[in-house]
């Protein structure tokens, strides 16, 4: 027993430290287990919990916020004063430190409380790694309280304690070993495997470009300015111009996941200001629509893998912020722009002249319109408005105050942007003299790009942290970025 000294790499110790996931299949009744009862095995993992009461001590380690294992210590009579030094010492352990325990594996226990039901250990020797202090900003299993079970408490003799966002986010680290949270997290990356794997299989490449830019690559979005060497540079607002730049350079299909930047002072529960960006671009034959069945195909990819491949993460985020699954249809759920109008023209909303952008309630009474009559979480809505779409949009080809771009839709909020660019350099250079932009020295090259020969192309820009939010139906962004950014926040 005992605190360990700090952990410097100057030796190896030699022991195999097991995994408590192996042992919450281990019993009595099978010999395939990797442990048996019996055995003696390590273990580091975090104290979750811990109570020392007479001649006797009980404590459950944690490993990877999902798997939990008791383990016990009873005074041993024929060793008192081993046994009083070890009882001290269990009583000095704090929650969440990190520990080494040695035990023997005891059989037939029946622990509910516990992923580990079927087993426990004896312990015989236990060491702290890394000591946590006594007083924490918040208890993990306070933060893993539904908002259901901690109302429910509130008339109660123990009401629990409701922990504020700017807490949570101020020790995003603590918050984030809650089962839930470190389970969003962990489908945020499935969520960017998929879409790798989804978009690999349909022939693109993963492509990387530049985030300090020349100059605005968003129309109307603002920019983080910084210092370039004695010059202005712009943190990239989307890998935009490069992924059409990768077109002109023939790579018919590219993608990229890279971090995005927008100095919009939006506090709202939907935006960030630093967030991933899933992009595409593609090379079309005849019509955007090419691009459109491509990003279904990712979508569906996505959400069915994150139900079939991922069920278990789901169903513990589920356990604490509930959601159903995303309903989707088998072909792409395409909506035009003037039956939007009308749809929500029957809703009460006043649409003016039909060409302004559409708010956040719009959205959200679309979305319910559009899951009522066609049976989908999961649509895309298509000819928005010149006007209110970036300079880089191909205009539509029987009415130029329409575009051919397009925005997708989970749960009646929007995830994606994109449309047919515009590939013409002489139509470009027109558009940008139209809504009053300088071709600047960040615009010169991309239009360059054009003048020597550029597929027709089409492509969109996907927010990670969006999907993610959207898709668990989660109150927040900020729950689906690790540590989030937003005009009040910098830190931790």
């Amino acid at each position: 027993m005992g605190d360990m000294t700090r952990v410097m790499s100057r030796s190896r110790t030699g022991r195999t430290f097991a995994s408590v996931a192996d042992l919450e299949t281990s019993d009595s009744n099978s010999d395939s287990n990797v442990h048996q009862p019996g055995d003696k095995i390590w273990l580091r993992g975090r104290l979750d919990s811990i109570r020392v009461k007479g001649g006797s001590c009980f404590l459950v380690l944690r490993q990877g916020s999902f798997h939990t294992v008791q383990a016990l210590y009873f005074k041993d009579k024929e060793d008192p004063e081993g046994s009083k030094k070890m009882l001290k010492y269990l009583k000095s352990l704090t929650v969440e430190s990190v520990i080494d325990l040695e035990g023997t594996i005891v059989g037939g226990a029946n622990v509910k409380s516990c992923s580990v039901q079927t087993v426990e250990l004896s312990i015989e020797r236990i060491h702290t790694v890394s000591r946590a202090q006594a007083q924490l900003p918040f208890l993990v299993e306070d933060a893993a309280r539904s908002e259901a079970e901690v109302e429910a408490s509130q008339d109660t003799d123990r009401p629990f304690p409701r922990l504020g966002q700017e807490l949570r986010l101020d020790n995003r680290w603590m918050d984030l070993r809650t089962p839930a949270n470190n389970a969003i997290m962990r489908v945020q990356s499935a969520v960017c495997q998929l879409f790798r794997e989804s978009l690999y299989s349909q022939g693109f490449i993963e492509i990387h470009s530049p985030k300090l830019i020349a100059g605005e690559s968003e129309s109307g979005a603002g920019v983080f300015t910084t210092d370039y060497f004695g010059k202005t540079a712009c943190l990239a607002q989307s890998p935009q111009l490069y992924k059409q730049m990768a077109i002109s350079a023939d790579m018919d299909r590219v993608f990229e996941i890279g971090p995005v930047f927008r100095a919009e002072n939006s506090n709202t529960r939907r935006h960030l200001c630093e967030f991933t960006g899933l992009d595409l671009e593609m090379a079309i034959n005849d019509h955007y629509m090419e691009t459109l069945e491509v990003i279904h195909n990712c979508f569906k990819h996505i959400f069915t893998g994150l139900e079939t491949r991922h069920a278990k993460e789901l169903a513990v985020i589920r356990e604490q912020y509930h959601s159903e699954p995303v309903t989707f249809t088998d072909e792409p759920c395409v909506i035009h722009w003037p039956e939007a109008q009308e749809i929500l023209t029957e809703k009460g909303f006043d649409m003016g002249d039909g060409m302004g952008d559409l708010n956040g309630a719009m959205e959200l009474a679309l979305g319910e319109a559009i899951k009522e009559k066609y049976g989908t979480d999961f649509f895309m809505l298509d000819k928005y408005p010149s006007e209110i779409r970036p300079f880089y949009t191909m205009p539509d080809p029987d009415d130029g105050r329409f575009s051919n771009s397009y925005d997708m839709f989970i749960r009646g909020l929007e995830i994606c942007s994109g449309a047919q660019r515009c590939h013409d350099p002489e139509l470009v250079t027109e558009i940008l003299k139209k809504k009053g932009i300088e071709a600047g020295e960040g615009l010169e090259s991309y239009i360059n790009s054009f003048k020597d020969g550029i597929s027709p192309h089409a492509g969109a820009g996907i927010g990670l942290e969006r999907v993610v939010f959207l898709y668990l139906g989660l109150d927040n962004v900020r729950k689906a970025s690790m540590f989030p950014r937003d005009p009040n926040r910098c830190t931790p």
